[in-house]
């Protein structure tokens, strides 16, 4: 599909210089940019390749000289990250989903297709399933029964979306993500090992042999509008209330979050997450590749947290953390800072220890 220059610009609310009626297929990075493709180069490090490339025209940053790039036309952007998601999301196409019904869908009779919907091959909806309108599900996906996905949802091929699950509108879903399995809750008929070491704290009295009751998941999960889930990340129903994830927050892949969990608005949770079971997230709370949360614990509105942190108790709102355990950031480095230090105190210690022992043998 070709796409005119101005109206790109006009969809970013960017600055046009040049010819606005070139129109281009794609988007391609500086070095590789061809005739038929807008050039992303958006700081002036792109210059040279630009300039000794074949494209006609290019998002640049603010002060670029686009004539003497060669360029015939040019879109100026003062802050290139916001740009990209204005450019992607005129180029993107989607995957392709045929507008209507796939004649190798299962859908339940009692399930409600919203107007300008489309269904892929081989996708399963169950009865009473509530698809919005303009709904787009990819091939071998399935709908669980009583479950409701929004307006305008995107679910990627392979997503499994589990019974009475409740889903927001502009939903998007990669593939193999699976939303309302079952929480991860069994039970002993005596206290556990696991209790007892909760409650001492590493000490064992006795070990005796015992085998784990299910708790079963009566709750669901329900999500709010503007909300993405990554590539197999896996979301538990709660046992008896829902599990929530609320509106724009955005999960990467391979995210897991634990039964009775609730997370607030516009939260960021990067690649390998792991929230345990009802712990409480707060808004706009970003946690970076690999962290986790323990169970039960509430972490604060705007907490960022580094990659690989652990955090195991409450963590109070805006704080910035870092390690394992989540400490301060700043307390972090300093720690860091410390460790680096100790085989030359080590070493130092040492030296005082044989010093001070051959002064004991000359006394």
């Amino acid at each position: 599909m070709r796409h005119r220059i101005a109206d790109i610009a006009t969809a970013l609310g960017a600055r046009l210089e040049g010819d606005g009626a070139i129109e281009v297929l794609r988007a391609a990075e500086a070095g590789q940019a061809g005739p038929e493709d807008l050039a992303l180069a958006m700081s002036p490090k792109y210059a040279e390749t630009l300039a000794g490339g074949q494209a006609r025209v290019a998002v640049l940053w603010e002060g670029a000289d686009w004539r003497a790039l060669g360029l015939e036309a040019a879109i100026f952007v003062p802050r290139p990250r916001l740009a990209m998601a204005g450019i992607t999301r005129a180029l993107d196409e989607g995957p392709g989903i045929a507008l209507g019904l796939h004649p190798s869908a299962s859908v339940d009779p009692s399930a409600s297709i919203g107007p300008g919907a489309s269904i892929g091959p081989f996708v399963a909806i169950g009865p009473g399933t509530e698809i919005g309108p303009g709904a787009r599900i990819a091939a071998h996906a399935s709908v669980g029964a009583g479950a409701r996905v929004g307006a305008e949802a995107l679910i990627h091929a392979g997503v499994r979306i589990g019974h009475a699950v409740r889903i927001g509108d502009r939903f998007i879903a990669q593939a193999g993500a699976v939303i309302g399995s079952d929480g991860f809750s069994f039970v002993t008929e005596e206290m556990s090992g696991v209790e007892e070491i909760r409650r001492t704290l590493g000490h064992r009295e006795e070990i005796t042999e015992q085998g784990w009751h299910r708790i079963h998941s009566l709750g669901t999960v329900e999500i709010g509008d503007d909300v993405e889930v990554g590539a197999n990340t896996a979301i538990d129903r709660g046992t008896i209330r829902a599990t929530r994830i609320g509106r724009g927050t955005k999960l990467d892949n391979l995210v897991h979050v634990g039964h009775n969990v609730e997370i607030g608005e516009d939260c960021l949770l990067c690649g390998q997450v792991g929230i345990a079971g009802s712990a409480k997230i707060g808004n706009r709370v970003v946690l970076a590749g690999q962290c986790g949360v323990n169970d039960n614990i509430f972490v604060g509105d705007d907490v960022i947290a580094g990659g690989g942190t652990k955090i195991f108790t409450n963590a109070s709102a805006g704080r910035v953390l870092l390690g394992y355990p989540a400490v301060k950031m700043e307390t972090h480095l300093e720690i860091q800072k410390a460790l680096r230090r100790l085989p030359r105190l080590a070493a130092a210690v040492a030296g005082l220890q044989k010093a001070v022992s051959k002064g004991d043998r000359t006394d």
